[in-house]
């Protein structure tokens, strides 16, 4: 039996007997999206939340002055912040800008594969956020918004972490660099979609974990996932074709005019999503 197959094995044995050991939401994230989901919630109830990790706090703040807010007037304050992100979006935005206290390990040679899915992934957060915002200037349609487009993009390759669990676990093994890469491929997308049920995510959000690698899952309608799956292939990811790629978008009509893609103002709009997450 393959390495590879025999992780397959293990991780398919844990996931039917209910063990495989799951990453779970940062904390803070938790309270959020509770208090978001409190029906007797407010906007101050919930920056007093926000408020109690600083960290959360000065990005929040941070990305209620970004572009993508549309703003010429700075808040200052964690309260101010909330009234502009608003109660429905702070939910997803919070918990996008916790994913990365989730991107960690003790383990030298998983540490370094972690770091470059994270450095990659905010890649791709960058790009997806740039290219809903050119596609929504382009088409005037809002049915898509920014805080959830920004947090698929972040969870879309969320299973490896049990992956790289498990190559902590069999580091003799399982933290070669070769194997790692095929593991991720093969079974990322699969316990990704358990991870982000377990999480209580929307099914948009578990299709995007489950299916960005296979181009043969195409929605009718334009999809967080048609622009996780261009923010990929514009980060220079491995696993998807980019011609095929490329094309669909343009069926799609996301992006009118691919050389767009190479414009100053693009770079511009996905170096300002990029920042959020400096």
């Amino acid at each position: 039996m393959s390495t590879e197959n025999a992780l397959l094995t293990i991780l398919v044995e844990k996931i039917t007997n209910d063990t495989l050991v799951l990453p779970t939401l940062p904390a803070i994230a938790l309270k959020v999206r509770r208090t978001a989901d409190d029906p007797e919630s407010n906007l101050n109830k919930m920056a007093d939340v926000i408020a109690q990790d600083p960290a959360l706090s000065a990005r929040m703040i941070k990305i209620a002055n970004s572009a993508y807010m549309g703003r010429a007037v700075k808040v200052e304050t964690v309260n101010q912040a909330v009234t502009r992100i608003g109660l429905r979006q702070i939910k997803n935005v919070a918990t996008a800008l916790a994913m990365e206290q989730l991107f960690v390990s003790k383990n030298e040679i998983v540490r370094e594969h972690i770091n470059r899915v994270w450095e990659k992934t905010v890649e791709v957060v960058a790009n997806s956020m740039a290219l809903l915002q050119m596609h929504t200037a382009q088409t005037k349609q809002k049915r898509l918004n920014m805080d959830a487009m920004t947090l698929a993009a972040l969870v879309h390759n969320i299973g490896v972490l049990p992956i790289f669990t498990e190559a902590e676990r069999h580091d003799d093994v399982f933290a070669n660099p070769t194997f790692l890469n095929v593991a991720v491929s093969k079974l990322s997308g699969r316990i990704g979609g358990i991870i982000l049920r377990e999480w209580g995510f929307n099914e948009d959000l578990v299709r995007v974990a489950e299916g960005w690698r296979n181009l043969k899952y195409l929605p009718e309608q334009v999809a967080y996932i048609d622009f996780v799956r261009m923010g990929i292939v514009l980060a220079g990811e491995p696993g998807l074709q980019k011609d095929a790629v490329m094309n669909i978008c343009q069926q799609k009509g996301i992006v009118d005019d691919l050389k767009k893609l190479d414009s100053d103002e693009f770079q511009e709009m996905r170096n300002t999503a990029k920042q959020v997450f400096a």
